[in-house]
């Protein structure tokens, strides 16, 4: 059993733990709009990511800069990602938003890595992302139990979780690449989510009034911002560095089970037979997960710390130096010129030798 993909798998956990608890941190702030809860909770969250990661970003800021089209695609996704996931759960309801948000990443996340990075999906992955996509329906549909909502406001919330799972997707997938590529942990989380943190500023100073009409409010956007967005996205760069962006999106499927738990527990919301079974399958994923064989093939590539990367490049010379200098004066010793044994068609074997037959 890997233990670096365990760690990663339980790095992503508690992700998934404290990102379930902003559905029910949003309810102590109802009259604040759903583009202000996203704004104020990844774009001072994805700030504060950017703030502990600059020395690593001034270090490797030449890579990052020749890499700057992937960022500024990490960071759209970034800003995109709380906009629309707020507002499908507003649109749709908290069960069928976060559901269609967070089911749908890993699907986006297996097409990205098996189309663009070429990497081979495994039976074992696929099983546990459909298992959880079950799970998180069956979660769903068990808490479809009030009035039915309108039509309308159900498609567009829909198409919203379909756009936040994409996002989602988008920006795990850069990071894992970031990282691939040799960028250190720390300087790809903080360019990508500090570069979406800054998009969303405007969106906050344009949305935000209400945030700060109560200490309440106020609070409530400090936790989110600081608990579930920065603590939570720091964990889950650390998962990222042990597994792949498929698997992350694969395990975060626990969120909504985490939030439906909460809101049983402290909002007081029923879970009938039908929810207990989702729960039970959303653990199953990560026991999958957990036990599966780690995804390897043609074009699986795993993420390696660029420290430790060079010091075992330059123990690895160290080692091939004696040998590499008793190859130069092996050569040295063999060494002849065509003009020296013109008419030869291949040099003398050994000095000695041409000693001998001299």
């Amino acid at each position: 059993m890997n233990r670096d993909r365990l760690w990663g798998i339980a790095a992503i956990t508690v992700t998934s733990l404290l990102w379930g608890t902003t559905g029910t941190a949003a309810t102590f702030a109802p009259d604040v709009g759903p583009l202000a809860i996203g704004a104020a909770a990844l774009g001072i969250g994805g700030l504060l990511q950017a703030a502990v990661a600059l020395p690593a970003l001034h270090r490797e800021r030449g890579t990052l800069r020749r890499r700057l089209g992937t960022v500024l695609l990490g960071a759209a996704a970034v800003a995109v990602y709380p906009l629309a996931f707020y507002s499908s759960m507003h649109h749709a309801g908290v069960a069928i938003g976060s559901v269609v948000s967070l089911a749908s990443a890993p699907l986006a996340s297996g097409l990205l890595e098996r189309f663009v990075d070429l990497r081979p999906l495994s039976r074992w992955w696929m099983l546990a992302a459909g298992l959880g996509i079950a799970g998180s329906a069956a979660l769903c549909a068990s808490t479809l139990d009030g009035p039915a909502a309108d039509a309308a406001s159900t498609l567009l919330g829909i198409g919203l979780g379909l756009v936040a799972g994409a996002a989602y997707a988008s920006y795990s997938w850069v990071v894992h690449r970031l990282m691939t590529a040799g960028i250190g942990r720390a300087a790809a989380m903080g360019a990508v989510f500090g570069s979406g943190g800054g998009l969303l500023v405007p969106v906050l100073l344009l949305t935000g009034a209400p945030l700060i009409a109560s200490a309440q409010n106020l609070a409530v956007a400090g936790y989110m911002a600081l608990v579930p967005m920065f603590l939570g996205y720091l964990a889950f760069g650390v998962g990222l560095t042990k597994v792949s962006a498929s698997t992350a999106t694969t395990v975060t499927l626990t969120e909504p089970a985490v939030a439906t738990v909460l809101a049983v527990l402290i909002v007081g919301e029923h879970l009938g037979p039908l929810g207990w079974a989702g729960l039970g399958m959303i653990g199953l994923v990560l026991l999958l997960l957990a036990l599966a064989p780690t995804n390897t093939g043609p074009g699986a590539r795993s993420v390696q710390d660029p420290a430790d990367t060079l010091s075992r490049r330059s123990a690895s010379q160290a080692a091939d130096a004696p040998l590499a200098v008793g190859r130069t004066k092996t050569w040295h010793a063999r060494s002849w010129s065509p003009e020296q044994h013109r008419g030869s068609g291949s040099p003398p074997r050994s000095s000695s030798r041409r000693e001998a037959t001299g």
